[in-house]
């Protein structure tokens, strides 16, 4: 089993089909064929011999092409999808003592986070930070299936356990309704009346993720290892940790986004199988073997993706969440159109640029948008349905010569985007514990979400001042680890073409990037946590080549495996250390001053 994201050199099946993403001619090696059969030449090849009539090709770099073939062989099914997917094509394809690991790793990973953010889920038995905002309207939302006004004291009413206070006005909100949806969810299963009912929404989101880094990781680096490296290091990330504790939004804009993601690296395979059936159709019904020339010119059409609709329903959700998402909706767009243009390089197609942007880029802008825009309407059904929601009825009062044709539904709706749009474009009052997107990657300054100082003998301190914090700092290792590991792979998408890296830093870009465009707002490090999932995998995927090659020689291997223990163990202390602060424990002040690192952190 290759536990680097580097494709294998000898022996062991190719990690990925990254190697495949070359400038390499489209032909095929016969499935199963030997890596070095044959009789070594001086120039470091292999000639043919009577056992090995192909042979495989000298040169730099070429003895790791498993795909080289005859001509005749390169459109054969199994050629073409082994060039364009790799070795291992799905969970299926590991040996069965291997695949019970495939699910169980990931349910381990999970298991873990759900412990950490789980335990004590109701401390502080209070309402903090934004959670004044987002656990009661999630609780309006029970109630009357839109955002309704709270009295003055309703966060006392509320921490009493008694929420039942809501006034009968609207209220005025700037955030689409999913991810309140979701933390109603838990108050529906829970009541709420009480934190762990408000906050049972994003410790099971949170839990989730850690299940599909895992999942998405094997997929991704062929590895077990390495699915397990990413499912612990998010499990054990006190960022993440820290939102999936508490009633935010961001938690579940994380998720659905990676969801997407995770749809859409399904859908690359899913088209390549169907991109290499479909020319491997044609090729045996061709005499010579191959497709005409006719049909190489653009190749065939690949239907329905049905993958990429489940990509639309997330990114539908994601941005019903926060708005912020849009920015992984065009990211992602690019991302899997420019994999089809690479599938139909790879696969011989010779205007595969045209023939890829009419063939699967239109398709695709068609299925997921779409897809995306109904989805996101329908998590606006409770406002459709109300009558005094705020901006309901703005239309009925507001006429629109031209514009009359539209339900007066839709334009109220479409005002209230407007309106909305308008208050985060002006959105640059001054907080104590914002930041810019400078300062994220290094944690320079993590919001405090909240902070008490009992005094001797009162919630269980035995000291004379004590401290109680929620501080939603990363784990050093992950975060300062995962800045450099972007660095390195930057490197290898630019050199090694490796897609791997460039869909990795594409999640970390749109997540991050955009930020820098308004430098004038009102900006927080929680924000981060959105594309945090794609920093881990950046991590992981450099750990993978610390790991080495399954045909590197054993003491580099045992070398690399050292240096990852190392590395994991690190990033456990690090947890363990910034435990008490992360989850409201009770210590002394002298115990959270040394978990300060930096006066910013203060």
């Amino acid at each position: 089993m290759n536990q680097s994201p580097v494709p294998a050199a000898s022996g062991t099946p190719v990690a990925s089909s990254a190697v495949a993403e070359t400038d390499e001619p489209a032909v095929q090696r016969p499935a199963g064929h030997p890596i070095k059969a044959g009789i070594a030449d001086r120039s470091g090849g292999f000639r043919p011999t009577a056992k090995d009539p192909v042979g495989y090709l000298p040169g730099r770099g070429l003895e790791r092409h498993r795909w080289i073939a005859r001509p005749t062989e390169a459109f054969s099914a199994e050629a073409l999808r082994t060039r364009l997917i790799g070795g291992f094509q799905s969970w299926r394809d590991y040996p069965a003592s291997l695949r019970l690991w495939f699910w169980l790793i990931p349910t381990l990973t999970a298991v873990l986070g759900g412990i950490l953010r789980f335990y004590r889920l109701d401390v502080p038995h209070s309402l903090v930070f934004d959670e004044t905002y987002y656990a009661k309207d999630a609780y309006s939302y029970l109630v009357s299936g839109y955002e309704r006004s709270w009295p003055s004291n309703a966060n006392d009413s509320f921490n009493a356990g008694n929420p039942d206070v809501l006034l009968n006005t609207p209220e005025y909100v700037v955030h689409p309704p999913v991810g309140k949806w979701m933390i109603a969810f838990g108050m529906w299963l829970f009541g709420g009346d009480n934190p762990f009912g408000w906050r049972f929404g994003a410790a099971l989101t949170g839990t989730l993720t850690v299940f599909l880094i895992s999942l998405i990781a094997m997929k991704l680096f062929r590895s077990h290892t390495l699915g397990a490296v990413a499912g612990l290091l998010l499990a054990i990330d006190g960022h993440h940790l820290v939102l999936s504790r508490t009633a935010l939004l961001d938690v579940f804009l994380a998720f659905w986004l990676f969801a997407a993601f995770g749809a859409l690296l399904m859908d690359r395979d899913d088209g390549r199988r169907r991109l290499a059936s479909r020319l491997a159709a044609q090729a045996a019904a061709s005499p010579g073997g191959r497709p005409l020339a006719s049909q190489l010119v653009a190749g065939p059409w690949l239907g329905m993706r049905w993958w990429r609709l489940v990509a639309g329903i997330c990114l539908g959700l994601a941005v019903g969440t926060k708005w912020s998402a849009l920015f992984f909706v065009a990211a992602f767009g690019v991302m899997t159109v420019l994999w089809d243009l690479n599938a139909r390089r790879i696969a011989g197609i010779r205007n595969w640029f045209s023939a890829g942007i009419v063939k699967d880029g239109l398709p695709a802008f068609f299925t997921i948008i779409p897809v995306a825009v109904v989805t996101y309407t329908a998590s606006w059904t409770g406002w459709f349905l109300s009558k005094d929601a705020y901006y309901r009825q703005w239309a009925a009062t507001n006429p629109a010569p031209g514009w009359d044709w539209l339900p007066d539904s839709i334009r109220s709706l479409a005002h209230y985007h407007l309106e909305a749009y308008k208050f985060h474009q002006g959105l640059s009052a001054d907080h104590p514990y914002e930041s810019s997107p400078w300062t994220w990657l290094v944690m320079g300054r993590p919001t405090s979400f909240y902070y008490q100082s009992p005094k001797q003998g009162t919630s269980g301190c035995l000291v004379e001042t004590c401290s109680s914090a929620i501080l939603p700092v990363g784990n050093p290792v992950v975060w300062w680890g995962g800045t450099i590991a972007l660095v390195i792979l930057l490197f290898w998408w630019a050199g090694r073409r490796d897609w791997r890296a460039g869909a990795i830093l594409a999640g970390v870009a749109a997540g991050y990037l955009p930020w820098f465009m308004y430098p004038e707002r009102t900006m927080f490090i929680f924000y981060a946590v959105s594309f945090e999932p794609f920093l881990v995998l950046g991590l992981t995927y450099v750990l993978g080549l610390v790991l080495g090659r399954s045909a590197d020689p054993p003491w580099r291997r045992r070398s690399g495996l050292y240096v990852v223990a190392v590395v994991l163990v690190l990033a456990v202390l690090a947890t363990a250390f910034f435990y008490p602060v992360l989850t409201a424990e009770v210590i002394s002040y002298q115990e959270w001053r040394m978990r300060m690192w930096m006066p910013s952190w203060i």
